[in-house]
């Protein structure tokens, strides 16, 4: 086995390109250099990318899962990838040994199969939201997890290969939550590394009235995918429950419901469940496919 190879993917909607050129800039100066960089334009053309820099311009926005899979099969197409790492346009790498870090932890761990960033904002501040894991009081404590943050995180080629890749119909929302569980129930390890840092500006996803749709939307799809029968009731039940006790705003719990009603009567791929030594697995990591 050779030492693994990164690659790097980012998608873009062209609107934030001062930021793109800023984080392009720190990925270029790495010191293990990424072997490729692959830049997505959802719905955008492409113009004023540095020298080396793959463009791939998509007619219409895809969403997010649909981009990284278009990010991924070009990486895939040249072969010299094995691991890829993805990136928020408005991310910054305030690092330089981010990408051997990530080439050492998959060189140790064959089954390494997604690695999760944290997310810190200008302060150096992780937002609980940002911790992938129940119990987030100290985000600077690593460990096996069973979801990861889409912002920053390096994914196993070999791992996309046998578990199919980004799930397309989700657009943007718990893709990473269908992914990991998929991994995991193939054997992959998924761990939070918080010694790599994607520093990203402070938002809230929560202020539009979509997030909140497609957030109860896709959490209906994750079930009707993944989950033993028994468990689609009690984790759709937990859920409904929690929006309910967590809701901000009239208008955000209305868009929640519809997006409940939306997932039950539609479909967001085709059903595979997960083993239930995948749930026990998961529970004993932490956090039981119910919640």
């Amino acid at each position: 086995m050779t030492r693994p190879r990164v690659g790097v993917a980012v998608l873009t909607m062209g609107d934030r390109m001062p930021e793109l050129l800023a984080l392009l800039e720190s990925v270029a100066k790495q010191d293990e250099p990424a072997t490729r960089v692959v830049v997505v334009g959802n719905g955008t053309a492409l113009m004023g990318l540095p020298d080396g820099v793959i463009a791939v311009e998509l007619d219409e926005n895809l969403g997010v899962p649909s981009g990284r899979n278009v990010a991924w099969q070009r990486l895939r197409e040249f072969g010299d990838v094995d691991v890829l790492v993805d990136l928020d346009d408005d991310g910054l790498l305030i690092d330089t040994g981010v990408f051997r870090r990530i080439a050492d932890l998959y060189w140790e761990d064959p089954h390494l199969g997604i690695v999760s960033f944290r997310i810190a904002d200008e302060t150096g501040t992780t937002q609980r939201r940002h911790v992938p894991r129940l119990r987030a009081k100290n985000p600077m404590r690593p460990g096996l997890v069973t979801t990861f943050l889409g912002g920053g995180h390096a994914l196993s080629m070999p791992m996309l290969e046998q578990t199919g890749g980004w799930p397309d119909a989700f657009f943007f929302t718990h893709e990473e939550t269908d992914l990991a569980w998929r991994a995991i129930d193939r054997d992959w390890d998924v761990l939070y590394e918080p010694r790599l840092v994607l520093q990203h500006p402070k938002t809230s996803p929560a202020r539009h009235t979509i997030y909140h749709r497609m957030t109860a939307r896709n959490r209906v799809w994750l079930a009707k995918r993944h989950l033993p029968a028994p468990l689609v009731p009690v984790y759709l039940g937990v859920w409904v429950v929690l929006t309910v006790v967590r809701a901000k705003s009239l208008a955000g719990l209305r868009a929640s419901f519809g997006g409940f009603a939306e997932g039950i009567r539609t479909s967001g791929g085709p059903r595979r469940p997960i083993r239930w030594w995948t749930v026990w697995r998961m529970s004993r990591l932490g956090r039981p496919p119910v919640v």
